[in-house]
């Protein structure tokens, strides 16, 4: 099964959303992911994908069909965070929720490490 690349309107709808969330340019390199497109699926599918990083954190969003994204971000392998969604039929919903879920997780992040920081004089 070969996956369609990102196209150039996804392209542009990935760095207009990467603008507004950041309030500048983010550089986004294509790259491929293998996935379990099913749970029973023994083979790894290779899905075309889009990395980027902004403050220590990475993201991924993996094309898994013509129109359907899989996302992910972290600080590290201990430190991964999906949606809580297994796939999107729309990029613009899969990245305002996986930039929204990832801002949560990093103010929650910044509070622990301040809290823990705070008591430590």
């Amino acid at each position: 099964m070969s996956i369609p690349a990102f196209t150039a309107a996804d392209m542009n709808l990935v760095h207009v959303a990467l603008r507004e969330r950041f309030g500048h340019e983010i550089p986004v390199d294509d790259v491929e992911t293998e996935i379990r497109l099913n749970p029973a699926d023994r083979e790894l599918t290779v899905c075309p994908a889009l990395y980027w990083e902004e403050d220590g954190c990475r993201f991924v969003v993996s094309k898994t069909g013509g129109n359907t994204f899989r996302s992910m971000f972290f600080w590290s392998v201990k430190d991964r965070f999906s949606t809580g969604r297994e796939e999107y039929d729309n990029l613009g919903d899969c990245l305002v929720m996986t930039l929204k879920m990832q801002e949560e997780a990093a103010r929650l992040r910044n509070e622990e490490t301040g809290a823990k920081g705070s008591g430590a004089t």
